[in-house]
């Protein structure tokens, strides 16, 4: 049965936030707040008149080392930011934004501008005075002292976004959280949602189609509370043709309304765009990094096996989680319970073609891998559901043919069969 929105992925609530998009604080207003934040106690702190006073003298150099200082250690810190991201792009996958997306990283920049303009309106706030306040220099040290601290922080996380365990496992991780978001568990509850064709069939004719307007670009997010609102007040049901993650281009049909008339533009401001894919509502996106990840190890410029079989351990771990599960198109409802928006999601098959088909194509000549793959089939075999069954079974037979004529003198290893 279809159930409200806030229900629709599982009574828990852990994973309502894919039903609206995700609005990170961008760097410029970041910047912006801190800078504003600094000027503030710049000029408030030294007004202050009684409690413990020091000398100005001694405070402006304080103020000056710490405004210095820290723009000094971010400077060295951001230089040390760009070359990790081209590095990570050059030799995992230019896909791979997990670093250089992360909010924390420009709100540290932020952190700094704010110790800057802190200092120099402090500086310029004292003056000629011969004494101010003990919180001018404590405020300073304080700043700076946090400033460092997060930027320590995010240097070792650059170190960690270098190394290929840290990076399968973050990109693993992610993909967990967003495939338990979108595909529920099976088993009748209430986020267990509806199967595609089901949903399909009983939905109202066509009324409407719904047309991109704007440039060319990608299906970043989906507001879907915005268009659950809009399909009921006109009472209809958008069905979403183009998933989360796909291009769209000027005249693309990207949704179809049925049983009403939805504005279109109200359904075209809740299709977020954007110029590459995130993981915020985009269930492939976890398995097309790793299928990257495991397609260089395998080029002839690189030439690493092992890297490939590190790959399909994060996908088999991946593919096991939905493995059981709702795939396809779902259907989400109002808080009446009536199917308002169908949204577009990746099939089994098109989930197992990116994350294993592409990989083991390119691994003919990889015995390890290979064998990791045969591995990898009969283990998702076992916790699949029957109808899922028969594909795996066409890949088996196709990786043992491929070991067993390519390969002769190998052994499969003692638990595969």
């Amino acid at each position: 049965m279809d159930v409200p929105p806030r229900m629709l992925f599982g009574p828990d609530r852990s994973a309502e936030r894919v039903v609206r998009p995700r609005r990170a604080l961008r760097a410029g207003v970041a910047q912006v707040v801190a800078a504003a934040l600094g000027l503030v106690l710049g000029l408030t702190l030294p007004a202050i008149d009684g409690g413990y006073r020091v000398t100005a003298d001694r405070t402006v150099d304080v103020l000056k080392v710490a405004g210095v200082g820290v723009l000094s250690v971010a400077t060295l810190f951001f230089s040390l930011l760009f070359l990790v991201v081209q590095w990570a792009a050059g030799n995992f996958s230019h896909r791979l934004v997990l670093f250089r997306s992360d909010p924390s990283v420009w709100r540290v920049f932020a952190l700094v501008v704010g110790v800057l303009v802190f200092s120099v309106t402090a500086t310029l706030a004292v003056g000629s005075e011969r004494t101010t306040s003990v919180a001018v220099p404590v405020t300073a040290l304080v700043l700076s002292a946090g400033a460092l601290v997060l930027v320590r922080r995010l240097l070792l996380n650059a170190l960690r976004s270098i190394q290929l365990a840290h990076v399968l496992t973050d990109v693993r991780e992610r993909g967990r959280a967003v495939l338990r978001a979108i595909y529920p568990p099976t088993g009748g509850g209430a986020g267990s949602g509806e199967r595609d064709g089901a949903a399909a069939g009983r939905l109202p004719a066509v009324t409407s189609t719904v047309a991109w307007t704007a440039g060319s670009a990608l299906v970043a997010q989906v507001d879907v509370l915005r268009l659950v609102r809009t399909a009921a007040r006109a009472e209809a049901v958008v069905v979403l043709t183009v998933p989360v993650g796909a291009p769209v281009y000027p005249g693309d049909v990207v949704a179809e309304v049925r049983g009403g008339r939805a504005p279109e533009a109200e359904v075209l401001r809740a299709v977020v765009p954007g110029t590459e894919r995130a993981f915020h509502q985009d269930p492939g996106l976890a398995f097309r990094l790793l299928s990257d990840i495991g397609l260089r190890a395998l080029s002839p410029a690189v030439n690493d096996p092992a890297t490939a079989v590190q790959v399909l351990d994060a996908v088999e771990d991946l593919l096991r989680l939905i493995a059981d599960a709702d795939l396809g198109a779902r259907s989400i409802a109002d808080e009446s319970g009536a199917v308002r928006v169908v949204m577009s999601l990746p099939s089994w098959e098109e989930l197992l073609r990116v994350g294993f088909d592409e990989l083991c194509r390119a691994a003919s000549d990889a015995p390890m891998v290979l064998e990791r793959a045969h591995e990898l089939l009969v283990r998702v075999k076992a916790v699949a559901r029957e109808e899922r069954l028969a594909s795996l079974d066409e890949r088996l037979a196709w990786v043992e043919q491929e070991f067993s004529g390519r390969h002769p003198a190998f052994l499969w290893g003692a638990g595969d069969r």
